[in-house]
């Protein structure tokens, strides 16, 4: 856990010690799971490292970072808040979970904060790019008015999201919705008045070795 702070040499060297080796972005240098949401207005990838946002932002016009992890007290967290600051960005806390049944407050906070606080372009990141952000891309585009089977494709092996294991719970909020209220009552409503997280949660069951992989090889939040 990185507790301290980038204003001193030593602490800046602990925030990428702690972010290259502890929260693994050696492994994001050159893998960015980048991938366009809705041309020139949504954008999502795996957490970025500076020269990333750096790069992203003068290529796409960036006006907005959205962390999907939330506040967290690692090395990456603290210096993409530092990039984003310096490039002006505005920077969003919207916190998911990826192994548990999405909760209806932090859908509607999502939707508030998609409606009235974000400049875009915009760009969100997980750690990964492929649990919470396959759901937050999911979201954007029903939100947008788009179908459950569209919202679907953003939870894609392809992102590294395999719907076998607990994440795919994710899949099956999108499915629940497609089944039961799809082209009946607009998302959002049935968020707000049908959606039963609870018997959701109950209802799913994920694959032991999917859920291994992803839980104790690919360590993955």
């Amino acid at each position: 856990m990185f507790e301290g702070n980038l204003s001193t040499p030593a602490g800046r060297s602990r925030a990428w010690i702690d972010s290259l080796f502890v929260d693994h972005a050696i492994l994001r240098q050159t893998w960015t799971n980048f991938r366009t949401v809705i041309p020139g207005r949504v954008y999502r990838c795996n957490h970025p490292t500076p020269w990333r946002l750096r790069l992203a932002t003068r290529r796409l016009g960036l006006k907005t970072l959205v962390n999907l992890r939330g506040h967290r007290q690692c090395g990456s967290d603290a210096l993409s808040r530092e990039a984003a600051h310096g490039l002006g960005l505005r920077h969003i806390d919207m916190a998911f979970e990826s192994r548990n049944a999405p909760h209806r407050d932090r859908i509607e906070r999502f939707e508030r904060i998609y409606r009235d606080d974000i400049r875009f372009p915009m760009l969100m990141h997980c750690k990964s790019g492929a649990d919470r952000t396959g759901l937050a891309a999911g979201l954007v585009i029903l939100f947008e008015g788009g179908t459950a089977q569209q919202a679907l494709r953003q939870l894609s092996w392809k992102n590294g999201h395999f719907n076998s294991s607990r994440t795919g719970v994710l899949d099956a909020f999108f499915l629940r919705y497609q089944a039961e209220a799809e082209g009946r009552v607009p998302f959002m409503d049935w968020v707000r008045t049908e959606y039963d997280e609870d018997r959701l949660r109950h209802d799913f069951r994920a694959g032991k070795i999917a859920s291994f992989m992803t839980d104790q090889v690919l360590r993955r939040e």
